[in-house]
């Protein structure tokens, strides 16, 4: 079985629980912007332009 040692040094294992992205038109560029699932507020916005990692991404409906 794969293990991702060593324990405890501060980097992520598997996805990001309680945050999703979606592109947004943010001052006039379409940016990932980073939202909380759960109070839907957002957290975070990528300034290069390219998606987050291990965040799971909001479809349009």
């Amino acid at each position: 079985m794969a293990t991702n040692k060593p324990a405890g040094d501060g980097h992520r294992n598997g996805a990001v629980r309680d945050r999703s992205q979606l592109k947004a038109q943010v001052m006039g560029e379409e940016t990932f912007v980073k939202r909380d699932t759960t109070s839907g507020q957002f957290v975070a916005q990528k300034k290069d332009g390219e998606k987050f990692k291990g965040v799971r991404r909001e479809t349009k409906s």
